[in-house]
């Protein structure tokens, strides 16, 4: 497994914080969702059910089993994982496709790109679980690295990703665009990156 420095920021503090992207979600990883993360979204959906907030306010990922997505694309090539760790928490994470699709955007029609199926970040970290969050700067480095992978596969930073309803206004302001509703796939919004928008966002 590979590991790359990189930074987030401790909402705590202001400053950058030292954190590691890693190039592989395992069992460590898994079991940090299944003991820190779940229930600390379970506990939040409790509370939004006290409270009578309708079910669109739930965490839209609190559905997602990372050890199930695990399981089923182990030993598939075209897939790649990712996660973050920072002051030995698990912070985030990411699994890709590099076989899934290709560009819809008219400048880049038919040009192959990297697919991101799932990203998550830390419910301490999500402003709509938790009043003060801990860490920001997730979310933006999952895309970086997804950029990056594409590069590496020779995509030029291209990616595509569909987007839960929550994550809309995230990806719109990576500078991805934004090519509407797919009625094929969930009727969830579809956004794709060019080579200049990854160069823009990657610096």
């Amino acid at each position: 497994m590979a590991s790359y420095p990189v930074f987030l920021n401790d909402q705590r503090t202001g400053k950058p914080v030292a954190a590691e992207l890693l190039d592989r979600i395992d069992e460590v990883h898994l079991r940090a969702v299944e003991t820190d993360w779940i229930p600390q979204i379970i506990n939040h959906i409790r509370q939004l059910i006290d409270q009578g907030q309708p079910r669109q306010t739930w965490p839209q990922s609190w559905h997602w089993n990372w050890r199930d997505k695990m399981d089923r694309i182990n030993g598939l090539l075209a897939f790649q994982t990712f996660a973050i760790m920072c002051e030995g928490q698990l912070q985030g994470l990411m699994q890709m496709n590099s076989a899934r699709s290709l560009c819809r955007l008219p400048e880049q029609a038919g040009k192959h790109l990297a697919y991101v199926d799932y990203v998550e970040t830390a419910p301490w970290n999500r402003p709509n679980i938790v009043s003060k969050p801990r860490f920001r700067g997730v979310g933006i480095t999952m895309i970086r690295a997804a950029i990056e992978h594409s590069r590496d596969l020779g995509f030029h930073g291209r990616v595509g990703l569909h987007s839960l309803p929550q994550s809309e206004t995230f990806y719109a302001n990576c500078g991805m665009t934004d090519l509407g509703i797919d009625g094929t796939y969930e009727n969830l919004r579809y956004f794709e990156m060019t080579s200049s928008q990854a160069d823009a966002l990657s610096g």
